[in-house]
């Protein structure tokens, strides 16, 4: 009896572990239909719509949608005439019709069309590498086309990551340098953290015939391209492109993310903000943050986020900090920040006071004579100007520049200056002293700071003369005895 029993539990045992086993069996295999169907719906493009494309330093907003889509991207090759600097045009070769090319913002796993079009009055072929693409030559092979037709390719958006796109047709160099370059971000699923402000910067360096500030047309030099020689490095397609007028403006408080690409053609980047901290830097473009950065490196054909907040108000100087090329080539923007101060954080000038680092005590040297030197030596117009233009380009052209145009937004141009014709010291006493504060030149409002230069009464008259004689066009011929009686206030 008792085994009876035993057996028919044990039956009942086999039956239940087996029906356990089916039900669980059939959970397992549903979750997994259901897990196989939500990755088949999340990765089914929904929708279509045509990309609004932007110019820098403008961001298209961010596309909120949950799904991916297909993205239709339309883009015109334009060759034209454009500033390069003051006086000085280009043969720029573009996607849009400016450089850099529009901005194109997408999501992952968005389906890509991309329309490429060259233009009917355009010379030349054209075609696209969009570092974002995987595929051979970043769609640079199916998008080939010549003036007056239009090519059509389609990618999937796989990666995230800020990317660069470039013309890719021989000669690649000639091409990019240019300008044809520009930048498509591929955003991750849910898009950025959200800031206050998104701008769009972009570094080029350029090779003309002439020299930098020289006037005129100016074509593309192929031996200074090869020897990586650029006459400019630029931000946006020329200098000055945004700063002054054309700055970015932020108010205090806000947050800032700058896309910011180096199309190279040649030249490595190292980005800097004057007067920030980068917050977060998106190294190299991608996913990998770093904190509390200074300046960050972006390679030819690289790209890079930047993001900070503005604490005080003033103006942030952009630039390129291997600096000659900021101050004598170009590559110099702005951002100007408005709203309160804040002291604590930073108080700017408080008081400016006389340093002895010897002390106050009269200090006496004694040492053998030394021969009297001609304070006041007389010299003809024509040995200032030529004394001058020297001391000039040594001491004042990296901010002046040496034809004199200045930096837009930065430093006054010396050419016909109301301000300076204007002065009864004739502008002696701003190399002489220094000069701070807000000044307005030739109807363009300035505030920096001009330190004093550590030269003799001599020299300053040579600068003064060669100015006057080359810039202002005053004729005015400045003394060393002129000088000199603006430093001891002697009449």
């Amino acid at each position: 009896m008792k085994n009876l029993i035993k057996n028919e539990w044990q039956s009942r045992l086999v039956n239940f572990k087996s029906i356990t086993f089916l039900f669980i069996s059939l959970v397992v295999l549903n979750a997994c239909d259901n897990s196989e169907q939500k990755g088949e719906d999340e990765n089914k493009i929904i929708g279509e719509y045509v990309a609004d494309l932007t110019f820098a330093p403008n961001v298209p907003s961010h596309a909120n949608y949950d799904h991916p889509e297909k993205v239709v991207v339309k883009l015109e090759v334009i060759e034209k005439v454009m500033r390069l600097a003051d006086g000085v045009d280009y043969t720029f070769w573009t996607f849009g019709g400016r450089v850099p090319g529009k901005f194109i913002r997408i999501t992952v796993g968005d389906e890509v069309e991309f329309h490429l079009s060259n233009n009917p009055n355009n010379k030349m072929p054209h075609n696209i590498d969009l570092h974002a693409v995987n595929g051979p030559g970043g769609g640079a092979s199916a998008s080939l086309t010549v003036p007056g037709h239009t090519s059509v390719f389609s990618f999937k958006a796989l990666n995230s990551g800020i990317f660069v796109y470039h013309c890719a047709t021989a000669p690649v160099g000639m091409h990019i340098a240019n300008g044809m370059y520009g930048l498509i971000l591929v955003e991750p699923k849910g898009g950025l953290p959200k800031v206050d402000k998104e701008f769009y910067i972009m570094q080029g360096d350029m090779y003309t015939k002439g020299k930098f500030g020289e006037a005129g047309l100016q074509s593309f030099d192929m031996d200074k391209a090869l020897k990586e020689e650029p006459d400019y490095v630029v931000f946006n397609g020329s200098v000055g492109a945004n700063s002054g007028d054309n700055a970015l403006q932020v108010k205090v408080g806000e947050t800032v993310r700058l896309f910011v690409g180096n199309g190279g053609p040649n030249l490595v980047s190292s980005f800097h903000v004057i007067g920030e901290i980068f917050d977060k830097v998106y190294v190299d473009g991608g996913q990998m943050i770093n904190r509390n950065v200074q300046t960050t490196l972006i390679p030819s054909g690289g790209a890079a986020i930047v993001e900070f907040k503005c604490d005080v108000p003033g103006t942030l100087n952009i630039v390129d900090h291997s600096i000659f090329r900021a101050f004598n080539k170009g590559a110099l923007a702005q951002i100007k920040v408005s709203g309160d101060p804040d002291l604590v954080i930073y108080s700017g000038k408080q008081f400016d006071e006389v340093y002895q680092p010897e002390g106050s005590a009269v200090q006496e040297i004694i040492s053998t004579p030394v021969k009297e030197v001609n304070l006041f030596p007389a010299r003809t117009k024509e040995e200032r100007m030529s004394l001058g233009q020297n001391l000039y380009n040594a001491n004042c052209a990296a901010c002046h520049m040496k034809d004199g145009n200045g930096l837009p937004g930065a430093f006054p141009s010396l050419l016909n200056s109301d301000f300076l014709k204007a002065r009864e010291d004739k502008g002696i006493n701003i190399p002489l002293k220094g000069l701070t504060g807000k000044i307005k030149v030739n109807g363009k409002e300035f505030d920096g700071v001009m330190p004093a230069v550590s030269l003799t009464d001599d020299e300053l008259a040579n600068i003064l003369t060669y100015v006057h004689n080359t810039f202002t066009k005053t004729g005015s011929v400045i003394t060393s005895e002129d000088v000199n009686k603006q430093r001891t206030g002697k009449k």
